[in-house]
Parts: structure tokens; C-alpha cells; sequence
């Protein structure tokens, strides 16, 4: 019974997601749902942008995407806010067993291994009473504070959705409370040792920073091969030029990602300078910045339009 049992915690649930994408808030909403109706399941978050080696390996174009682990291996992807959709595929994985390929193995090998898994999920990791966005307790409550201070980037996993987990990783890490930070899969220890590490300027150096700006908009411009900063999204423009600009890409039949500059100031005012270019839409092709409306409306009654979408010029 009890290698059952851990034949089906093996289902792990990865999140990548942004802050600054309002669809991803809900999703991490039925997350946790999920996460009380599925103990037995492994929920994770990262920042897709944070980790864009990881993005780039899992081909994470847009947020949120969702991946399925069972063993180590990915076995189904979600792109895209759909609840109902995501409550399916959890509910399959983690009813179908996928069996180890030995019948001795012990149970502990796979809860090592799974532990191993979750305290590599992110360049930085912590374990923690809750999520960051409402710790559960005044540690871990503090430990988010001193982090999000800092501007360190990092990845989170409630102990409180793994009864499991939180008591093997007392034994794995030879560490008896919560909360843990991990750096590439190593403890780096408690709040105390954390408040030490901050204390002596240390901290900075140990743990990944969020990207800066610049770093930011370098990945978000190569999200996609052509990228559109606009107004409003692929579904609902929120003005007239960049209304036209998206009948203009849809009648090229070229595949293209947008990002609703309205949602994020920050992208907003920092792309003015990035690119030299004062208004929006804004158009890129391989991270590199085509132009506006009028230059893409030139493009296209030159002809020109579909090889510069394609990269050809």
C-alpha cells in the first residue's frame, strides 16, 4: 500500500508564471485549490523569466504553462489560463500509477529522489508555511520579506500541501524546521542563518537577483520570433492602432505573441527607452525592433512585410 501511495505522490506540477500576468494569479488560485483536493500531488511555481534557461528547455513561450512530471519524466504540457482543462490532467495523472521500473525499489529512494527534484525546481528555493503571497507563518513570513528586500529571485513550496515532503526533507536536509532555502539544490540553511548571511552582506552574493530592467525586456522581446507590445491582447485590442496592426499580423498568417504593455508600467515606460521608440504597438522580430504601425503598414504595401516576419531580411 505504501509503494502505491508513492507511486502516485510521484506527479509533479510546474507552474511557470509571471507577476505581472493577472491570468496567473488565478491559476495559482486553483493551484492551491487543487493542491488540498490532490495531497498526494507536487504543485511548483517559477518565474518563467527568472529561470530562462529552464523556459528555454521546456520551450515556455507564454504564461501560464503548465508541465507534468511523473519519474523524472515531462509527460503532458498546458499552455494557457484553463482551469477546468488543468483540473482534468491533474486528476488523470495522478489516478493512472506510473510504476518505478523495479518493484523492489524502496519508498525512500523515491521520496530522495522527488526531494532531490523539488530543491533543484529553481536556481533559489524555499520551503515554506505557505505561499509568499500569504505565509502561514511568522518565519516564513519573515524569510519572504528579507528575500523580496533583496530583489532575489526565487521559487516556493508550501509544506503544508505535502505532509510527505515536509517531513522528509527534515531527514534529507538534516534541518528539523521550516523554513529552508535551497541555492542550486543545496541548503543554505534557516531565518536565523539567512538574517546572518544579511547581516554581513553575504546574502547578495550567495542567492540569484530578479533580473534588471534591461535583462527583463531583452527576455520578453525574445519571448517569441515576433513579439507585439500593445495595447490590449491577441482577443481585445484597447486602441484603434493597435487594433489595426493585429488585422494587419492575423491577415500574414505568421504566428506571433503579444504582451499588454497596460498591465505592466514598469514594461511599459522602460521599453520607450530600450528601444528609443515613444509609443506603442511596438513591433520585434527576433528581438529586434521593426517599428510601429505606420512602418508596418509600409512594410506591407511595399511587399516587404511577410520576409522581415519571417527573418528573411
Amino acid at each position: 500500500m505504501k509503494v502505491l501511495q508513492n507511486i502516485k505522490r510521484s506527479l509533479l506540477v510546474v507552474h511557470f508564471w509571471a507577476p505581472w500576468a493577472p491570468q496567473c494569479a488565478q491559476m495559482n488560485d486553483v493551484m492551491a485549490e487543487l493542491a488540498k483536493e490532490q495531497p498526494q500531488v507536487s504543485f511548483v511555481k517559477l518565474e518563467a523569466e527568472a529561470v530562462p534557461e529552464v523556459s528555454e528547455k521546456y520551450e515556455i513561450s507564454s504564461v501560464p504553462t503548465f508541465l507534468f512530471f511523473k519519474n523524472s519524466q515531462k509527460i503532458d504540457r498546458l499552455d494557457g489560463a484553463h482551469a477546468p482543462e488543468l483540473t482534468k490532467k491533474v486528476q488523470r495523472h495522478a489516478s493512472s500509477g506510473s510504476f518505478p521500473p523495479s518493484g523492489n525499489e524502496h519508498p525512500k529512494e523515491d521520496l530522495n529522489l522527488r526531494l532531490k527534484k523539488l530543491t533543484h525546481a529553481a536556481p533559489c528555493m524555499l520551503f515554506m508555511k505557505g505561499t509568499p503571497q500569504e505565509p502561514r507563518c511568522g518565519f516564513s513570513k519573515q524569510m519572504v520579506e528579507i528575500l523580496n528586500k533583496h530583489s532575489i529571485q526565487f521559487g516556493s513550496f508550501d509544506v503544508f500541501s505535502d505532509a510527505e515532503v515536509r517531513q522528509g526533507l527534515k531527514t534529507y536536509s538534516n534541518w528539523p524546521t521550516y523554513p529552508q532555502l535551497y541555492v542550486s539544490g543545496e541548503l543554505i540553511g534557516g531565518l536565523d542563518i539567512i538574517k546572518e548571511l544579511e547581516a554581513s552582506d553575504e546574502l547578495d552574493t550567495i542567492c540569484p537577483k530578479a533580473p534588471k530592467l534591461e535583462e527583463r525586456l531583452k527576455v520578453l522581446t525574445n519571448k517569441a520570433s515576433v513579439m507585439l507590445f500593445m495595447k490590449g491582447n491577441k482577443q481585445e485590442a484597447k486602441c484603434g492602432f493597435s487594433k489595426q496592426i493585429l488585422e494587419i499580423l492575423n491577415n500574414t498568417g505568421v504566428e506571433y505573441e503579444t504582451f499588454d504593455i497596460l498591465e505592466d508600467e514598469e514594461v511599459r515606460q522602460g521599453l520607450k527607452t530600450y528601444s528609443n521608440w515613444p509609443t506603442y504597438p511596438q513591433l520585434y522580430v527576433k528581438g529586434e525592433l521593426v517599428g510601429g504601425l505606420d512602418i508596418v503598414k509600409e512594410l506591407r504595401d511595399n511587399g516587404e512585410l511577410l520576409p522581415v516576419l519571417k527573418g528573411e531580411n
